[in-house]
């Protein structure tokens, strides 16, 4: 279990002072634990929490108290401003001002780091802003809007590595209970199982309203789905079912309110890919793909039959929590707009004023972008980018399943990248965004010829508003469905059973 309201840049200040109190390098220090530097480097940056198990290892090695680790305050003014001036740049308010990213390193004295923090503290006051909340919440108990239940949300996942223990138990036991083999893909006969032991029939229609992807009732106990024809396919459909089942397994009841609309959403597609791509079966695969060096999300797709974009996400469940890697994922469109991301290995995601990615723009630069400009969009895309907060290796592959073709990308931090496919790469790009002449920018050459010149007329986006909400405030238990459909649906449908 992970200490539950440890602040990791905290966290991780204590660890360097205690580290040099001892007289230790990073190397001397992982030779003792058993671990690589790299993994105690992204523990001194705050990159990553440690759990309580290593806690009392690194106390042993350090000669302190696993108390003394983890106790709430910098250990010092100077790392007490550091801590400070990394919470400030995480905030949405400072993100909003498209600075670069700032390193509070030895290059900054202490005269500098004040001013910055005083200066933030000042822009809080004229902004009309209260200070951000501490990092250990994850969105309280407050009632939050659509923008701030995904932002809770993704924090909590980061925290937690995005490993639902309780989930995958869940759907270990559902497996468990039809006699899963324990290797390779659940089957159709499996799947069908399944919903018979969470208490359910499964329907296959050719006339599900256009603004749903499943419909249950629970009256009667049967899942409506769309014939295979309808869907892109059998993988998913199948990705369909589990989705739809995974409510159901959870206990989900009918939410009423962001936070838990966001929270059920999360938690069914995680259960679909436990349930489609089982955690012995897929930690083996991986572990076995780690020993060869060539970790790939398109291999774990094909052993479980899942779609791209499920081994991506099931990819991130489990690499972090079993293997001690850090990862991120993306998903965005062929203009750059980023619909989905998750990481929690420090890359910097673009955010506006309130926090909120979806919607955004990644950096021109990224890998996400520039595989659409590469010879073969459609191959894979392998790449380095260096950044202001480090460097990143990233795989992208071109989703053709999806009309608009979306980028879905997988990376990791440099150090950890040998263990990928596609790690030799020799692509490499330079991003400095936040900072707006990296890429937002038109060269001034382009500015001093065609300013007031152009006059640009921009594409609709109506598009992105259809999945998870962002703006909206006011609160629906089932937003972008039609219910006049869905009810006629029913009653098409319940009229002929013999339920």
């Amino acid at each position: 279990m992970e200490p539950s309201s440890l602040d990791p840049l905290v966290f991780g200040q204590r660890l360097r002072y205690f580290r040099r109190r001892a007289g230790m390098t990073l190397e001397a220090l992982g030779g003792a634990l058993g671990r690589p530097a790299s993994y105690l480097s992204q523990l001194e940056n705050g990159h990553r929490e440690p759990r309580l198990s290593t806690v009392g290892q690194l106390a042993a090695a350090l000669g302190c108290s696993p108390g003394e680790l983890l106790a709430t305050e910098a250990p010092n003014r100077r790392a007490e401003l550091e801590v400070a001036v990394a919470h400030i740049q995480q905030d949405p308010l400072y993100a909003s001002l498209r600075l670069p990213y700032l390193r509070p390193g030895a290059r900054l004295d202490d005269v500098a780091l004040e001013h910055i923090v005083s200066l933030y503290e000042r822009l809080q006051e004229v902004s009309g802003r209260v200070p951000p909340a501490p990092s250990g919440d994850a969105g309280g108990s407050r009632q939050s809007g659509a923008r701030e239940a995904n932002a809770a949300m993704r924090n909590e996942m980061r925290k937690r590595d995005n490993y639902f223990a309780e989930v995958e138990t869940v759907a270990t036991r559902a497996l468990d209970a039809v006699g899963y083999s324990g290797s390779g893909a659940v089957s159709e006969r499996n799947l069908t199982d399944i919903a018979s032991y969470l208490g359910f029939g499964v329907a296959r229609v050719q006339d599900l309203p256009p603004s749903t992807r499943s419909i249950t009732d629970v009256r009667n106990r049967v899942v409506y789905v769309p014939q295979r024809n309808a869907t892109g396919g059998q993988r998913s459909t199948r990705s369909v079912i589990a989705q739809t089942l995974g409510h159901f397994a959870l206990g989900h009841g009918e939410p009423v309110d962001f936070d838990g609309y966001v929270r059920q959403r999360v938690e069914a597609n995680y259960f679909a890919g436990a349930l489609l791509a089982p955690e012995r079966a897929a930690v083996r695969a991986i572990g076995e793909a780690k020993g060869r060096e060539d970790i790939s999300v398109e291999d774990l797709g094909e052993t479980f039959y899942i779609s791209y974009e499920m081994a991506a996400h099931r990819l991130t469940n489990l690499i972090t929590h079993h293997f001690d890697i850090p990862i991120h994922f993306q998903r965005s469109d062929p203009e750059g707009v980023l619909w989905k991301a998750y990481e929690n290995d420090g890359v910097l995601l673009p955010a506006d004023v309130d926090g909120t990615i979806e919607g955004q723009r990644l950096c021109r630069w990224w890998s996400s972008r520039q595989a659409y400009e590469s010879p073969d969009s459609y191959e894979m895309h392998y790449q380095r980018t260096d950044t202001v907060s480090g460097t990143f290796w990233c795989a992208t592959h071109i989703d053709l399943d999806r009309d608009r073709g979306d980028a879905i990308t997988v990376g990791t931090i440099d150090s950890m990248s040998r263990w990928f496919r596609g790690s030799d790469t020799s692509r490499r790009e330079v991003s400095r965004c936040p900072d707006p002449s990296c890429c937002r920018q038109p060269p001034p050459e382009a500015v001093a010829k065609w300013a007031g010149a152009a006059w640009p007329s921009a594409r609709d986006h109506s598009h992105f508003v259809s999945g998870l909400p962002t703006d909206t405030v006011v609160f629906s238990p089932h937003p972008g469905v039609e219910l006049t459909d869905v009810y006629s649906f029913l009653d098409r449908h319940a009229a002929g059973s013999d339920r």
